[in-house]
């Protein structure tokens, strides 16, 4: 490395650990609290938080010595050297609640993404949902395309413009978008997302594998469930079933289930449909967020 290059690889070294350092005085001094600090960690993996490693930020809070800290990341299932910004999702779930339950702060809600294969019965699902535990939030849309016949803006969809749909993706409004068939753009508002987590309600996502991946890009707390039939035999059964397709459409959504189902390691959760009502009930268990961040027993849970 050029002499240069090192004399600036040195300052910027510097620079991390005196703004780390700086952190940590925040907390130690009550201007900063450890939850803002993890937060801060996980909205960027730029931000001098996210270089912060765990133990430090705990031996930053009143009353932890070392042995405290070293009992809290057993507890946690975290390693000493991991840095706030290294943290797995299960991690940092577990790492917010207890960090929560300290401080005594009421905790976020739970943002949980539906997603599967075609005719997989997510719809069906999540209609269930909202008809039977009205305390979860089911995100409503953005769509370009015209409503039909009984739909309400608001309340089935938001009815944007392009020029309106425009601005939600420049303002960065949107967890998630895509253009559907070629034609009509559908998304995910995030303000009226980020609302309700901050006011402790759960809020369930039904969307596409496509969705799915940008909202955990967007926000890396979000729980991803994965859908699946019973088997491949029902699904089928299930397209040709629904008698909306002609027999070459449903070779083609035949073909695309199974890339998607190929996808399923990628997510956090599994739930398998074979009961509308016990698959939706797993998914409102996971909509639940326990007081100890632990994730809820049961087949969603240890579907793996």
């Amino acid at each position: 490395m050029p002499e240069v290059d090192r004399a600036a690889a040195s300052r910027a070294a510097i620079a991390a650990r005196r703004a780390r350092a700086a952190v940590k005085d925040a907390v130690r001094s009550g201007e900063r609290t450890a939850i803002d600090v993890a937060e801060s960690a996980w909205q960027s993996t730029d931000a001098p938080e996210a270089g912060l490693r765990v133990p430090e930020l705990l031996g930053s809070l009143r009353g932890l010595g070392p042995a405290r800290v070293a009992d809290v990341l057993d507890q946690l299932q975290i390693s000493p050297v991991k840095r706030l910004g290294g943290l797995g999702h299960r991690q940092r779930t577990r790492l917010s609640a207890w960090l929560r339950a300290r401080e005594g702060v009421a905790g976020r809600g739970r943002l949980v993404v539906l997603a599967g294969p075609t005719a997989v019965g997510k719809g069906t699902v999540s209609t269930f949902i909202r008809e039977n535990h009205p305390d979860v939030l089911l995100s409503i849309s953005a769509t370009t395309r015209p409503p039909r016949p009984g739909e309400i803006d608001g309340v089935h969809y938001f009815f944007v413009d392009d020029a309106g749909f425009d601005t939600m993706i420049e303002r960065h409004e949107l967890l998630e978008w895509a253009t559907v068939h070629n034609a009509s753009r559908y998304g995910t508002p995030r303000p009226p997302v980020e609302a309700a987590l901050a006011s402790g309600r759960s809020v369930l996502l039904e969307i596409d594998l496509q969705g799915a991946r940008q909202v955990r890009e967007a926000m890396p707390d979000a729980v991803l469930v994965f859908l699946l039939p019973p088997s491949w035999e029902e699904l089928v059964r299930r397209l040709v079933g629904r008698g909306t397709e002609s027999p070459e459409e449903q070779s083609r959504r035949l073909e695309t289930a199974r890339v998607e189902l190929a996808a399923q390691d990628e997510f956090d959760e599994l739930v398998v449909n074979d009961d509308v009502r016990r698959a939706a009930q797993e998914v409102v268990d996971l909509l639940t967020v326990p007081s100890d961040g632990a994730r809820p027993s049961g087949r969603a849970g240890s579907a793996r």
